[in-house]
C-alpha cells in the first residue's frame, strides 16, 4: 500500500511539475498577449493616417505607448478620450509618444474614427493586424495598451479597461517621462 502511495504521489508530482512548466514556457499569457514584462518589444514600421511612416526603434530614447485599437471596439471608444485627455495632452510636448495601431481597417474609416473619438494622437494602420499579431494573440481583442520605456523594453500592459489599470498605468507613465526628462536636462 505505501508503495503505492508513493508511486501515486510521484505520477501526480510529475504532473503538476509538467503542469507548471507549460504554463511557464507558454507562447501566450492569459489575456493574449505573446510578449512579456522586461522584454524588448518587437520592431515595426506603419503608414501613420497622415501619410509618414512611424517605425518604433527610431523613438528609442522616447517612452513610448502603443494603444491598440478599433473604430468596431466599444471599450476602446470609451478609453480614447481618456488616453487623449489623461495621458497625450499631458505629455506630448515631452520625450513622449503615444500612437494608436487601428487592427485592420480602412484610412477613411482609421480618418473618421479619430475625428469621431476627438483625439489628437497619432494613428497607425495595421492592415492584416500583423502589428498586433507581434504582441497579442490575432485571436484575442482590443483595446490594449503596451507602454515601453526609452531603452525599448516593455514596462506595462493593459487589457480592456479597467480604471484601477488605467491609473496604475498613468502613474508609470508619468515616472518614466519625468524620468526620461531629468536625464535630458542633465545631459
Amino acid at each position: 500500500m505505501l508503495r503505492h502511495n508513493l508511486k501515486l504521489n510521484f505520477i501526480t508530482f510529475l504532473m503538476i511539475c509538467f503542469s507548471i512548466n507549460s504554463n511557464l514556457f507558454s507562447q501566450e499569457d492569459d489575456r493574449g498577449f505573446l510578449v512579456k514584462i522586461g522584454q524588448k518589444a518587437p520592431d515595426f514600421s506603419a503608414k501613420m493616417i497622415d501619410g509618414t511612416t512611424f517605425k518604433l526603434s527610431d523613438n528609442l530614447g522616447k517612452i513610448v505607448v502603443l494603444q491598440f485599437t478599433a473604430s468596431w471596439c466599444s471599450v476602446c471608444i470609451k478609453e480614447m478620450p481618456l488616453l487623449e485627455k489623461e495621458i497625450w495632452q499631458i505629455h506630448k510636448d515631452k520625450n513622449f509618444i503615444l500612437i494608436g495601431v487601428d487592427r485592420d481597417e480602412p484610412l477613411e474609416t482609421v480618418r473618421k474614427f479619430a475625428k469621431a473619438t476627438k483625439i489628437t494622437y497619432p494613428l497607425v494602420l495595421d492592415p492584416g493586424a500583423d502589428i498586433f499579431g507581434l504582441y497579442a494573440n490575432k485571436n484575442s481583442g482590443v483595446t490594449r495598451n503596451i507602454v515601453i520605456n526609452s531603452t525599448g523594453e516593455i514596462v506595462f500592459m493593459t487589457r480592456l479597461f479597467d480604471q484601477k489599470e488605467f491609473d496604475k498605468m498613468k502613474e508609470i507613465i508619468f515616472k518614466l517621462v519625468e524620468e526620461s526628462h531629468q536625464k535630458l536636462i542633465e545631459k
